[in-house]
């Protein structure tokens, strides 16, 4: 018999402490309870199973047994076709399926059928054993090393589904310390990886410093879940605006899409469908406040947000601000060609071509910026190839669920 009130509390304060499904520990310890019993009191190849019941504070103990007839089972005659191989007698492959019989683990189906009529070949019949209570130490040992292995295997088990499905959110951590180069992150009931080439250049990252990073991935290994986390990621600005523009969170305003170049600059485009809402003055926030938090923490990133639109020539001109466009003209093999003033070329192009390379990004077309007073065969070579960006993978999109 168990003590009902004592087993409870311990029940609920391993799955407390653990975090895990309350029904797994009480399968963990069936399964060591099952196994104490075979040790002590079972035969070899016994299939034997416990059941806790709660309700009634009692523990059960059953056998199962296999039904089979005599085509399942191996025979003489069967070793003797399979060493004379001969090829137009059963195959090697269905002789090695067929069981060898043990009365222990199996049970034949005339003599199932007698105790249950309606039983089926491959059901299992169950035996009802006697309870026992006394367990000798190495029995004890044996059920106690059972339940902690199955109580970790569970509790693996539910981190990894847990963290599963974050993977694509945000998450703050401490970090730990530095390995190899990798920032080893605390996340609570898990350690986070967040490798050299997922950081953002020139970002130092201090021992017990406070770091909120994009979940890459969550993936299960020998030793448990292993969760590589990003700086790097598109998605994390986008994330960071959801957590801090309500009209993001809401989609009052929608991101359309994102060009990062991580810890340098960022083009977003915002858009509304709800009259009355300034998408643009949303995601910067009175005095800039809101843009300002966002930048503060991804270490000074440039963030520059424009308005997107349907219209692929006005979203090309918005694309290429702060640069004024004079004319866009776009082809349908998704190139485009923007002309601008003289005095706003290097602004189009930005510093190593970064601007019209983001720009580019942001509207999966292939830009050209050239100057109006000046024909394009008078234009440098080597600017007209610095400002030819091809086009890249297609933008990441927040549309309206």
């Amino acid at each position: 018999m168990l003590d009902k009130k004592q087993f409870l509390s311990a029940l609920t304060q391993i799955c407390e402490e653990k975090g895990i499904d309350r029904g797994k520990v009480i399968e963990a310890i069936e399964i060591a309870m099952a196994a104490a019993y075979k040790k002590d009191y079972g035969k070899k190849n016994q299939i034997i199973k416990a059941k806790i019941n709660l309700e009634t504070n009692t523990t059960s103990f059953y056998q199962l047994k296999i039904v089979v007839d005599e085509s399942m089972i191996y025979t003489d005659a069967d070793r003797e076709k399979r060493e004379l191989n001969n090829p137009n007698e059963q195959s090697e492959e269905s002789i090695i399926k067929k069981i060898h019989f043990n009365p222990e683990t199996y049970i034949m189906i005339d003599e199932a059928q007698k105790i249950d009529p309606l039983v089926k070949l491959g059901d299992e019949l169950k035996f009802d054993l006697e309870e026992q209570l006394d367990y000798g130490r190495i029995a004890a040992q044996t059920a106690k090393q059972i339940i902690l292995q199955k109580i970790r295997e569970v509790e693996k088990e539910t981190i990894f589904k847990d963290f599963k499905k974050k993977e694509g959110e945000i998450i703050s951590g401490i970090i730990q310390r530095i390995d190899n180069g990798d920032v080893i992150v605390d996340l609570g009931k898990i350690i986070g990886i967040l490798p050299l080439n997922e950081q953002i250049k020139h970002e130092r990252y201090q021992p017990g410093a406070r770091l909120q990073a994009y979940i890459l991935s969550a993936n299960l290994s020998s030793k448990g879940t292993v969760i590589i986390l990003s700086r790097t990621h598109p998605s994390l600005v986008l994330k960071i605006f959801e957590m801090e523009v309500p009209e993001i969170a809401s989609k009052a305003v929608l991101i359309k899409s994102i060009a990062r170049e991580a810890g340098s600059r960022t083009k977003i485009a915002v858009t509304s469908e709800e009259d009355g809402i300034d998408p643009i003055g949303s995601c910067v926030g009175l005095k800039g406040i809101r843009v300002n938090t966002i930048i503060n923490e991804l270490g000074g990133e440039k963030i520059d947000i424009i308005e997107w639109s349907e219209n692929p020539v006005q979203f090309i001109k918005n694309s290429i601000l702060p640069a004024k466009a004079s004319s866009v003209e776009v082809f349908q093999s998704r190139e485009a060609l923007i002309l601008v003033p003289e005095d706003q070329l290097s602004l189009a192009i930005g510093r190593d071509g970064q601007n019209v390379r983001l720009a580019a990004k942001l509207t999966g077309y292939r830009i050209d910026v050239r100057m109006i007073k000046k024909p394009a065969e008078e234009i440098p070579v080597e600017i007209i190839k610095e400002v030819s960006v091809e086009i890249l993978p297609k933008p990441i999109e927040n549309s309206k669920e």
